[in-house]
Order: C-alpha cells, then sequence, then structure tokens
C-alpha cells in the first residue's frame, strides 16, 4: 500500500474539510485521502502549532507541510514573515496552495520536491516539521542534518514526535548535530524537540 511520503498518491479521492482553533485563529482546511492524517489535524502537528516558537519578519520552512497546517499557522503568526511550505507529496502540495487561499494569507510560497531540494541555498530562522516517522530513520536524519545547513545563526529546528516511538532517537540526532536540544511541550506521549543552531 502506497504511504503519504510518496511522490503520487494512488488511488480514488476523498475529500474532508477540517475546521478548528489554533493559536487563536479560525482555520479551514480542506484535506484528501493519500495525504497524512487526512481527516483531522493529528495531535502532534496540533503540539507543535500550539508550542512552536516563531516571531514576526522571520522567514520559516515548514518541510513536509502536508495541506499545510503548521505553514499556514506560523504565516499568520508572522504576518511581515515569509513561510517557504514543501512537500515530496503532489496532492499535498495542491491542498496546500487551496488551504493558503482559503485562509487569507499571501506571504507563503508553497514547493514540491524532497526536503531541501526546492530551497537550495536558503537559510531561515525557524525550520518547523512533523517528520515522517514511518519513511524512516535514515529520512529523519537527513532533515535533521540537512537543517544544519540551512539554519541561519541562532535559527531553530523545531520537531514532533511520540517519544517512545522514535522520538527519543530523533532528540539525541538534534543533540549530537547541533551540541543543544530542549523540549518545549509534551503531551499525550508527543514531545516537541527544539535545537538552535549556534553556528556562525
Amino acid at each position: 500500500m502506497p504511504h503519504y511520503y510518496s511522490r503520487e498518491p494512488i488511488g480514488r479521492e476523498r475529500r474532508y474539510v477540517i475546521r478548528d482553533e489554533i493559536r487563536g485563529f479560525r482555520v479551514e482546511f480542506l484535506s484528501a485521502s493519500g495525504v497524512f492524517s487526512a481527516r483531522r489535524i493529528d495531535r502532534g502537528t496540533r503540539l507543535l502549532a500550539e508550542s512552536m516558537i516563531v516571531e514576526d519578519g522571520w522567514t520559516i520552512l515548514d518541510l513536509g507541510c502536508g495541506y499545510g497546517v503548521l505553514g499556514i499557522v506560523a504565516a499568520k503568526l508572522a504576518p511581515r514573515g515569509f513561510v517557504y511550505m514543501v512537500d515530496v507529496n503532489r496532492r499535498a502540495v495542491e491542498l496546500a496552495r487551496i488551504n493558503a487561499r482559503l485562509n487569507g494569507v499571501r506571504n507563503v510560497k508553497i514547493l514540491w520536491g524532497d526536503l531541501y531540494e526546492p530551497v537550495a541555498g536558503k537559510k531561515f530562522d525557524a525550520i518547523i516539521c512533523n517528520p515522517p516517522q514511518a519513511a524512516g530513520y535514515e529520512v529523519l536524519k537527513r532533515i535533521v542534518r540537512g537543517a544544519k545547513r540551512h539554519l541561519k545563526p541562532g535559527g531553530l529546528l523545531q520537531l514532533v514526535a511520540r517519544h517512545g516511538k522514535g522520538g527519543a532517537r530523533l532528540m539525541r540526532e538534534m543533540e549530537e548535530t547541533f551540541g543543544n536540544v530542549e523540549v518545549v511541550a509534551k503531551r499525550g506521549g508527543f514531545r516537541v524537540y527544539v535545537s538552535r543552531n549556534e553556528s556562525e
């Protein structure tokens, strides 16, 4: 069975509408089968959306954006900033573009491609990601190590994962790569891990 972490989801597309409130913003998302957590905002994404560190004016990367929850909330939190949203899943990218319009955010650019390929050479104040743990640890390692090259000095990598199901290993990878990591939120087995790029 094909996973959402694939370029071209197959099978008949079923669409869903998700309405919610996050960080004081009323949001609405069009979702569909073949993308991650199609019927509702998953608990990890919600925890990261509620606790991510975003300042106005920042340039932010939502890596593996899915149908756009994190990137759209970040764009609302930083109206004078700019958010790049990237996903390998074409259906997710199409939905994220629709959802950016639906939620009235214009300070975003949504790109199709694998991890950092579409933003090669760019550097960010923050990279936010609910990583696709089902895609395997090598993908998670590429996310963490690639972040080091794509963060400005002082920039933050912010990831969410189930601590007991790969998150602890992910946290160690962040510690090894950046020399620091902290847990800024936890709920229902999920934790949000943040590392700061302290290299000049």
